[in-house]
């Protein structure tokens, strides 16, 4: 299993570029990768300076929702990095695996399908916080409020640049 578990760590590094790590499994479910990105579960997280309630709060993170990537695992913390690199550890509860992303950069059109020459549904402006529907090819579907559509995956930040969603 741990042979099996290291082939798949090296699958998903050669697929996204970048070094992985599996974290451990927990009564006997698959180990999941370091990096992944989640979300928030709530409007008011304690991040801080290390795993552990003794340790100084650094932020109060005050958007539900928000993505974030898990950078490192400590028993039951999690390290995390917002969209503008700001790092700290979270309570593994305080985080969820539903995934957003959040608009970066100018106010991005959204399309009626992944293409730019398809309709415009709507522009989403920076820091946008929206739900992921799917990725693929370099665009991603997302959803805000009651307006869907697709944006350039290089253009929202909570994906991985070679990842795909279904």
């Amino acid at each position: 299993m741990i042979a099996r578990a290291s082939l798949v760590a090296t699958l998903i590094a050669a697929v996204f570029g970048r070094s992985f790590a599996l974290a451990p499994a927990i009564d006997g479910a698959k180990p999941l990768p370091v990096p992944r990105f989640v979300s928030l579960r709530s409007d008011r997280i304690n991040l801080r300076v290390g795993p552990g309630r003794n340790y100084p709060i650094l932020w109060v993170l005050t958007k539900k929702d928000m993505p974030v990537e898990i950078i490192r695992e400590f028993e039951g913390w999690r390290m995390i990095e917002d969209w503008q690199g700001t790092k700290g550890w979270v309570q593994e509860r305080m985080v969820t695996a539903k995934r957003n992303v959040v608009v970066t950069g100018a106010i991005q059109p959204l399309y009626a399908s992944p293409n730019r020459s398809a309709a415009l549904v709507a522009h989403a402006e920076p820091g946008v916080v929206a739900r992921l529907l799917k990725c693929e090819a370099g665009w991603c579907r997302i959803e805000a409020g009651r307006i869907a559509g697709w944006v350039e995956k290089g253009e929202v930040w909570g994906v991985f640049p070679q990842e795909v969603v279904r």
